[in-house]
């Protein structure tokens, strides 16, 4: 690897660490002063796409790898709420993917190009859990925020359920509607 690639390899990894710091716009409607950053949801994200795949008998490593991916385009476009994108047009994922990776080499390009074309298409099992993944994190994310006292998250929960495509998916969701956020702690405490 050149130089050049090396330096634009590197910052594409700063790039991708903005990330950490931007927050998911979309919850400060219902008031929440410290919602969790994009980093901070596509990890969850990932994995439960690992965890959905297993159930669903597909690649667990392929599921959360495209999860992985999901949102990365928001380093250049942030989170845009969905009320905004009424009246404001992002470009397509796959258009903000092309121009990150295109300084980057080609064997990367391809390897982050390729994730975001098959999430994207949700034509194979790894990519409709990955899509269900990003679903029902919101879900459950609306959920531990309700717990926290901020109210008017069911939209949230309504519009991740309404999204939700596997059986598995499905399932988990029906149970974190009725189970507490923190219920699994005291079985871990035996």
């Amino acid at each position: 690897m050149g130089t050049d690639q090396t330096r634009d390899l590197t910052g594409f990894l700063y790039e991708i660490g903005l990330l950490k710091r931007f927050k998911r716009t979309g919850w400060s409607t219902v008031g929440v002063p410290a919602p969790e950053s994009i980093a901070d949801h596509s990890f969850r994200v990932a994995v439960i796409a690992s965890v959905l795949a297993a159930m669903e008998g597909a690649d667990p490593q392929r599921a959360a790898f495209l999860a992985l991916w999901h949102d990365s385009q928001e380093t250049r476009t942030t989170d845009i709420p969905h009320l905004t994108k009424r009246y404001v047009q992002a470009a397509e994922n796959e258009t903000v993917t092309a121009d990150q990776v295109s300084p980057l080499p080609d064997a990367i390009a391809r390897m982050i190009s390729s994730a975001v074309s098959e999430y994207t298409g949700r034509e194979t099992l790894e990519s409709r859990c990955a899509r269900d993944a990003d679903k029902l994190e919101c879900l459950l994310q609306a959920r531990e925020y309700s717990e926290q006292g901020h109210r008017n998250v069911q939209d949230w929960i309504d519009t991740s359920l309404a999204g939700l495509t596997t059986a598995s998916a499905k399932e988990i969701a029906e149970e974190a509607l009725t189970q507490g956020t923190l219920d699994w702690l005291p079985r871990a405490k035996g």
